[in-house]
Formats: C-alpha cells, sequence, structure tokens
C-alpha cells in the first residue's frame, strides 16, 4: 500500500471519526485500546515462543553482562 493510500486512509478514519458523537468517539477509544493491548500480547507471545525455540535449537548463549558487553565490542 502506498503512502499516498495509507495518509488518505488515515485521514478518512479521522473523519469519520468526527462525525462520531462524543459518546461514541470514546467507546472507540475503549475498543481500540483493547485491539491494541490485544495485538501487543499476541507479539510477546510469539516473541518468546521464538526464544523458546531458540534456546531449544542451542541458539543461546549465556555469560555475564561483561561477557555480553564484549561482544558486543567485537
Amino acid at each position: 500500500m502506498s503512502q499516498a493510500l495509507k495518509t488518505s486512509l488515515f485521514q478518512d478514519a479521522l473523519t469519520a471519526i468526527d462525525a462520531l458523537s462524543l459518546d461514541d468517539q470514546a467507546a472507540l477509544i475503549d475498543v481500540l485500546n483493547n485491539r491494541l493491548k490485544l495485538r501487543q500480547r499476541q507479539q510477546v507471545i510469539r516473541e518468546v515462543r521464538e526464544v523458546q525455540q531458540e534456546y531449544r535449537e542451542g541458539k543461546f548463549k549465556s555469560g555475564s553482562v561483561d561477557d555480553f558487553l564484549a561482544e558486543l565490542d567485537s
């Protein structure tokens, strides 16, 4: 999707929201916040599963903070 189309869709959404009553706008905010929290939880779950898989596959290194910083420097 092009940036211009995204901008247009976003502006259309804002225009539609402006047409809602204040109560409906508040309800919409609640719905969007709940959806955002759900997506964030799902992302954390995916990332945890990926890390667990990497650990099972032996792609995990352990060490001290100094070891980590030394690895970053190299």
